[in-house]
């Protein structure tokens, strides 16, 4: 089997799950215990947090442990429609965000909360003019991902992060896909609130990260205990959490090296398919993009006709992100750039990973292009 669906999940890697191993076995204790299972426990815990404030360049004290992404996510928009209950509120977010995101907003909508959707340009950009010019006096926070999940477009977050500093607005990004691939440095970013999920960057899954900039405050989002700084009651999952702390580091050790490697696959693959099939189109931006990720359409074909047929040739890819999987409806992502319903239900994400090899890349080139053929053929 060849998996090239690690926008979707991610191999836990070997080195970390021997790491987290003993916390599932010999070091089972609950980290608010006091006595030494306990405590041994709680050391790790707190040395994961240590371990994803560098990797971010944040102070760990700025570092919650969630269940994922979405949880984290949807924990930002919330508190601060919360906080503001008794006001006017007005948020931005854009057409492409992540559905933990968009669906969040959604349903504050149904409530009286005022939510801007900002369009997206053909390479699946949002503008920092555009969110500007969308800012109103009751405007209390803009969540925009770094980078997105289909397409793998990287957002101007600094610019964007700056523009909302100087105006006193919260900012929130879904950096899910991004932490552990890109370099993030939440300094530079000028952001209020990230958010990243531990099984994206080859850790386990079923552990979120959410940061929290300093002076910034969050109401609790489970109560109970004191965990988590009292903001996330509950017992804490240390082998995940440990997972989350070793990955982000073996992750950011070797960004550089990893970013040239995946590159060099997507423009092998991309060559290689377009060599065969001159009408394949590129969806999103080409250059400023997730290292791994590429997004690809086929004219008057179904993607996932085509998934299914690779599906049987042992080669794992997605027509979309895998919280949409199942969806009859095209993906909102694709019909934000600009693309019809028809070309829309024609594409394809292949997204590498530390698990893939160049050797992936012909046996992939392949199995697609023999699909395509088939498809065609049958039509």
């Amino acid at each position: 089997m060849i998996y090239a669906d690690n926008a979707a999940t991610t191999r836990i890697s070997d080195s970390v799950f021997e790491k987290m191993l003993p916390f599932l076995r010999e070091q089972y204790g609950n980290a608010s215990s006091q006595y030494s299972l306990g405590v041994k426990a709680k050391r790790a815990v707190e040395m994961a947090r240590k371990q994803v404030a560098i990797a971010i360049n944040a102070d760990p004290a700025e570092i919650t442990f969630t269940s994922g992404g979405s949880e984290a996510n949807s924990w930002v928009i919330l508190h601060v429609a919360g906080i503001h209950c008794n006001e006017p509120v007005h948020m931005i977010t854009s057409a492409i965000e992540h559905h933990s995101v968009l669906n969040t907003c959604h349903t504050l909508e149904q409530n009286g909360i005022e939510i801007t959707y900002l369009p997206i340009d053909r390479s699946g950009r949002v503008s920092a003019e555009d969110i500007k010019a969308a800012t109103k006096p009751h405007t209390k926070l803009v969540s925009i991902m770094l980078a997105n999940n289909e397409i793998g477009t990287i957002q101007p977050i600094a610019e964007i992060g700056q523009l909302l500093r100087e105006r006193g607005i919260l900012f929130h990004t879904d950096a899910v896909q991004a932490v552990g691939h890109i370099s993030v440095d939440v300094k530079e970013l000028q952001i209020d609130f990230l958010a990243a999920s531990a099984h994206k960057f080859n850790g386990a899954k079923g552990t979120g990260i959410l940061y929290k900039r300093t002076g910034v405050g969050i109401a609790p989002m489970v109560f109970g205990g004191k965990q988590e700084h009292g903001l996330r009651a509950g017992t804490e999952n240390v082998a995940g959490i440990v997972s989350a702390g070793y990955a982000i580091e073996e992750s950011t050790a070797c960004l550089q090296a990893e970013k040239k490697r995946l590159e060099a696959m997507i423009e092998a693959t991309v060559k290689g398919i377009q060599a065969r099939i001159p009408t394949v189109r590129i969806n999103g931006d080409f250059v400023k993009r997730l290292p791994g990720v590429i997004n690809l359409g086929f004219d008057d074909m179904s993607g996932e006709a085509l998934m299914h047929l690779l599906d049987l040739k042992g080669v794992c890819i997605s027509t979309s992100s895998a919280c949409t999987s199942g969806n009859s409806e095209p993906s909102h992502v694709l019909i934000a750039l600009g693309l019809t319903e028809s070309m829309a239900r024609s594409a394809i994400r292949i997204s590498y990973g530390k698990c893939n090899s160049p050797n992936d890349v012909s046996a992939i080139v392949t199995a697609i292009c023999d699909a395509y053929a088939k498809i065609k053929m049958n039509q």
